[in-house]
C-alpha cells in the first residue's frame, strides 16, 4: 500500500497524507483511480482504451473501452520458470508442485484441446471439480480462448448443479467421478451421469479420472491426461474486449432460480490486484492461501493469487481431517506468508482447543484473513494468544455478487478487535439508514455508492435487466445495495453483523433457502417448511427447519434423519440445519411469499410488530406463535 502511494506520488504527483485521504480519492475520482491501477499493476492491452468510464451509471457502467485484455495472459505475463506457482496438499498429506513452466505449458495444450474440440470464443465451459491445480488450469486454457468458465463443486447434488449449469447452456464439461473429504470417499459416478444426460447442449467431456461407472450415452470420453499431454503447444491467449464475459458464479438462489452472475475479464483483473497486490500485500515471493472449496468465491480469489506473481498454495478436502489442526500445519508445510480462511474455520479451532503455535512453525506467515461471516471479537485475542502476538488480521467482506471486496484490510492501518480495517479502495462504502442516509457509529445497510468495475456485468438470461436491476438497486436508485448490516465507524472501521435478507450463509459458504425447500417439501409426512440461518456477530451459525406437517403426520426422530440425509445427497452436506421445530402453518404475504426475513429479524431480536404487517399477510394468525417460539429461543440462548 505504502509503494502504490509512493508510484501514485512519482507518476500523477498525487501526495495522499493517510490512508483516509486515499480512499476518499479513489471513490471521488474513480476513473482514475481505476486507471492508476491499470497502469500499476502493468494490464497488457494491445489495443489503447478511448477513456477510463465511458458510463458512470449503476448498473451499466462502461469501464474502459478499447482495451482487450486476457486473465491468463496476465497471469502468465509472471513466468518464472525456477518458481513454484501452485503447491497443493491432498487430504491424506501429500503435497505435490506445480512449476510456472508446466502450468503454463499444460494450460497451453489444454488450450489447444479445448480449440481442436470446437469450443470458441463465448462458449461456455462448465466444470464439476475439486480444488486441485488441474482445476486451475482447466480454468486458465478456458479463459485464455475467451471461452467463458463456471465452476461447481462435486459436494453438490446433481439437481442443484443442472440447475445452475443448464441456464448458461455450456458446450463442454470437466468432472471427477468421485472426491475425498473428511477421511471418506464418495462416488459421483451417479451425478456426473445425470449431468451429462440433463446438459442437452453438450458436445464434449472431458473426464479428470477413469469415470467408471458413468452413463455417458452420446457423449464420448475425453481423457485429460491425453488433452494436456502436448509439451510444445504455444501459449496464445485470445485477447478479448475489457468487458467480455470472464466467468458466471451463481447467487445462493433464495427468492427463485439461482442467479448467474457474469463477470468480466478486466473488471475482475483490477480489482483481484487492488484486493491482493494492495490490501493483501501480496506479491511475487510471497505463497498465499485461502482455504475453500470450489463451490465458493474465495476459490476465484484463491486463483488470482496468480494475477501477481505469487504462489498459491491449496488445501484440499476438509479443514479438520485428520484433525483440527491441519490446515496449521499446511501453513508451514507449504511455506504460506497470507493465509485466509472462513471465519467458522477460526471458531472451530478455537472450541477444539487448539493451539496454533503448538502445531506448526508461523514464522513464515504475516497475514490471517478471515472472511464469509463476521469474525467474533473473541478469535482475535484467540490468534493473538495462540498463534502470534504479532499477526496482521485482515478480515474482508464482499462476495460472490462483486468478486471482490467492499471491506478489506491494509498493512498500514492499525487492527482493531472486531472490525475490519478500512471500506476498500474505489468502493464508496456507506451504512444507509431507513431514509438512506449515511451514518456512522450506527448499523445500518452496507451500500456502495461508486460503480466499481467487478461489478455485474448481466445476469445470463436476464434480456432486460430487471433482474440485475432488482437484486441491488431497487432499493436505493443507482446504489448498490449489498445486503448486509454494518456500523462503519467515525475511525474508519467497518463491522459487519451479518445479513439483512434471507440468504443463507452457512460457514462462509452462501446458499439459498429454495435448495432447501425443493427437498425438505418433497418429503412424506412435510406439508411445508421455512428455513432461516441466524448467523450473525459474536453468535454461533444456527439455521433452523421449520415444519409444517401433513395431516396426520408428525415429527418422528426416523424423519429426521431422512431429511437430514436427503438434505446431504442431494444438495450439499453445508444445508444441514441445526434445528427442526414443527409449526402449526408457514407464514406467507398476500402475494405468496414466505416470510423468511421477518421470521428471521424477529428471532434476531427485533420485535414482531416492527418486522411483520398482518394485513399484508394470508395468515397472519399464526405469527402469534413465532412470536412466543422466538421468546423462549432468546430465553435459552441467555
Amino acid at each position: 500500500m505504502s509503494a502504490f502511494m509512493r508510484w501514485l506520488e512519482q507518476r500523477e504527483g498525487l501526495n495522499f497524507a493517510d490512508y483516509a485521504a486515499l480512499w476518499e480519492w479513489s471513490v471521488e475520482q474513480p476513473a482514475a483511480f481505476w486507471a492508476a491501477i491499470f497502469d500499476w499493476g502493468k494490464v497488457q492491452s494491445p489495443t489503447p482504451y478511448r477513456t477510463e468510464l465511458e458510463r458512470r451509471d449503476m448498473p451499466g457502467a462502461v469501464w474502459f473501452p478499447g482495451a482487450t485484455v486476457n486473465y491468463a495472459a496476465h497471469v502468465f505475463s509472471h513466468v518464472r520458470p525456477d518458481r513454484c506457482a501452485i503447491r497443493h496438499e491432498a487430504e491424506d498429506g501429500t503435497l505435490t508442485e506445480v512449476d510456472w513452466t508446466t502450468l503454463e505449458q499444460k494450460t497451453a495444450a489444454m488450450a489447444e484441446s479445448l480449440r481442436k474440440l470446437g469450443v470458441e470464443q463465448g462458449d461456455r465451459v462448465v466444470a464439476y471439480l475439486p480444488n486441485t491445480p488441474d482445476t486451475i488450469i482447466a480454468f486458465l486454457a478456458t479463459v485464455s480462448i475467451g471461452a467463458i468458465w463456471s465452476l461447481c463443486a462435486p459436494d453438490m447434488g446433481a439437481a442443484t448443479v443442472l440447475e445452475r449449469f443448464r441456464q448458461i447452456e455450456p458446450k463442454a464439461i470437466l468432472t471427477v467421478s468421485g472426491y475425498t473429504f473428511n477421511g471418506r470417499a464418495y462416488d459421483r459416478s451417479a451425478e456426473v451421469s445425470q449431468l451429462l444426460a440433463g446438459l442437452p447442449t453438450l458436445e464434449a467431456w472431458i473426464s479428470m479420472d477413469s469415470a467408471d461407472g458413468v452413463a455417458h450415452g452420446r457423449l464420448a470420453r475425453h481423457d485429460w491426461a491425453d488433452m494436456t499431454a502436448t509439451q510444445d503447444a504455444p501459449f496464445e491467449p485470445t485477447m478479448v474486449p475489457f468487458d467480455h464475459p470472464l466467468w458466471v458464479v451463481y447467487s445462493s438462489g433464495t427468492t427463485g432460480s439461482p442467479k448467474a452472475i457474469v463477470h468480466g475479464h478486466g473488471g475482475v483483473v483490477l480489482e483481484q490486484l487492488k484486493l491482493l497486490g494492495l490490501h493483501c500485500d501480496v506479491g511475487p515471493d510471497d505463497v498465499f492461501s485461502w482455504y475453500t472449496s470450489t463451490g465458493w468465491i474465495m476459490w476465484n480469489c484463491q486463483v488470482a493469487g496468480l494475477l501477481t506473481g505469487a504462489t498459491i498454495a491449496l488445501a484440499e478436502g476438509s479443514p479438520s481431517f485428520p484433525d483440527a489442526g491441519r490446515l496449521w500445519r499446511f501453513i508451514e508445510r507449504a511455506d504460506v506468508t497470507l493465509f485466509g480462511a472462513g471465519a467458522a474455520w477460526y471458531t472451530l479451532c478455537m472450541k477444539n482447543g487448539i493451539v496454533p503455535r503448538e502445531q506448526a512453525d508461523l514464522s513464515k506467515l504475516r497475514m490471517l484473513g478471515s472472511t464469509g461471516s463476521p469474525l467474533p471479537p473473541e478469535a482475535y485475542q484467540w490468534v493473538y494468544e495462540q498463534a502470534r502476538s504479532d499477526i496482521w488480521i485482515a478480515p474482508i467482506a464482499g462476495g460472490t455478487d462483486l468478486a471482490g471486496v467492499f471491506l478489506a484490510g491494509a498493512p498500514t492501518l492499525p487492527v482493531r478487535i472486531g472490525e475490519m480495517q478500512c471500506r476498500a479502495l474505489g468502493a464508496g462504502v456507506y451504512a444507509y439508514d431507513a431514509q438512506g442516509k449515511p451514518i456512522y457509529d450506527e448499523v445500518g445497510e452496507l451500500v456502495c455508492t461508486t460503480p466499481m468495475p467487478s461489478m455485474p456485468l448481466f445476469f445470463w438470461g436476464d434480456e432486460d435487466g430487471s433482474r440485475l436491476h432488482g437484486s441491488y438497486f431497487d432499493t436505493y436508485p443507482g446504489v448498490w445495495r449489498q445486503g448486509d448490516w454494518v456500523k462503519v465507524t467515525s475511525e474508519g472501521g467497518a463491522i459487519i453483523y451479518g445479513r439483512s435478507d434471507a440468504t443463507i450463509n452457512r460457514h462462509g459458504i452462501r446458499m439459498g433457502t429454495a435448495d432447501i425447500y425443493r427437498v425438505v417439501d418433497e418429503m412424506e409426512g412435510v406439508d411445508d417448511s421455512l428455513v432461516v440461518d441466524l448467523e450473525y456477530l459474536g453468535k454461533p451459525s444456527c439455521m433452523i427447519l421449520f415444519l409444517k406437517m401433513a395431516e396426520g403426520s408428525s415429527l418422528t426422530l426416523g424423519m429426521k434423519e431422512a431429511i437430514i440425509a436427503a438434505l446431504k445427497s442431494k444438495v450439499s452436506p453445508h444445508h444441514i440445519p441445526n434445528r427442526i421445530e414443527v409449526a402449526p402453518d408457514i407464514p406467507y404475504t398476500l402475494t405468496g411469499k414466505k416470510l423468511e426475513v421477518p421470521i428471521k429479524r424477529r428471532l434476531l431480536g427485533q420485535e414482531m410488530a416492527e418486522v411483520a404487517t398482518p394485513d399484508a399477510m394470508s395468515n397472519p394468525d399464526c405469527l402469534s406463535w413465532y412470536d412466543s417460539f422466538a421468546e423462549d429461543f432468546h430465553a435459552q440462548a441467555g
